[in-house]
């Protein structure tokens, strides 16, 4: 064998050398014992990443040409995730004026910039006052996160002590009304791995709800319709006794996400 192509004996064919050409079409499994492994492996390397040129081509020409994307340009939001919790704010009247806000997840800051502008507009300006809000929001991350006006950051894990110490001191003893998480996992594409990741962060948002909310308060979260999708409906309805699932116009239709409201803690502490 050479070069892929077998070589006949001269002595066999009249004294010359000749070569054993493929005649016709071969069929698939002709053709991965004609080819070397290693060329086949290239060749489905290669393949791959066509594909997956293909996908990140058409998802930056989506991107570029959103209409959410544009509209939050212009309107200096961070992220096109603003108008999604400006839509189900609109729906469900969830942002009101001396609220205390908790943002979990809040990097690159959307939200908590879509629930500063909310709480601008109803504070009560004079002469002296100039800015500020009616409320207060304080946002968390472990990512860092540049500042936003009137809203409060806390870099570091929520579950921790030292950065519950600094909430609390924050508050000053006011419970919560309103937790949101735009939180989501590093998603793997292997469904189970990725239900249990998404179930996790949810989990972490309804004990921090629980721990925190005052008995009329709300938690939104954001979820992924799929594997365990209805198990964390069923946290939802354990822990409150309103549950809504909200699928703004802004989330993108291929998308799978969607987001879960509750309301009205049925035990709260």
């Amino acid at each position: 064998m050479e070069n892929g192509v077998a070589r006949a004996d001269a002595g066999r064919c009249g004294g010359t050398n000749t070569l054993t050409q493929p005649h016709g079409p071969r069929r698939p499994h002709e053709l991965n014992a004609y080819y070397p492994l290693k060329a086949r492996h290239h060749a489905a390397r290669v393949q791959s990443l066509m594909a997956k040129n293909r996908f990140n081509t058409s998802w930056l020409h989506d991107h570029i040409n959103d209409p959410y994307v544009k509209l939050a340009q212009r309107e200096g939001y961070r992220a096109r995730a603003a108008y999604k919790l400006k839509e189900i704010d609109e729906q469900d009247k969830l942002i009101r004026p001396g609220m205390v806000i908790v943002d979990l997840g809040a990097a690159p800051g959307s939200w908590s910039q879509y629930a500063r502008n909310k709480l601008a507009q109803s504070s009560k300006r004079d002469e002296q006052r100039q800015g500020g809000i009616d409320g207060t929001i304080i946002a968390l991350d472990i990512l860092p996160m540049e500042p936003i006006s009137d809203v409060t950051f806390l870099q570091g894990d929520f579950r921790e002590d030292s950065v519950l110490e600094q909430l609390e001191e924050i508050v000053d003893g006011r419970p919560v009304d309103l937790v949101i998480s735009d939180m989501a996992p590093n998603l793997s594409g292997v469904a189970l791995a990725d239900a249990a990741r998404i179930e996790h962060v949810c989990d972490l948002a309804l004990e921090f709800s629980q721990n925190h909310l005052k008995p009329d308060g709300a938690l939104l979260v954001k979820c992924f319709h799929g594997s365990g999708y209805s198990q964390i409906v069923e946290k939802f309805k354990h822990q409150f006794k309103v549950v809504a699932a909200r699928k703004p116009k802004a989330s993108r239709d291929k998308s799978s996400e969607t987001f879960i409201l509750g309301k009205h803690l049925k035990r709260p502490r």
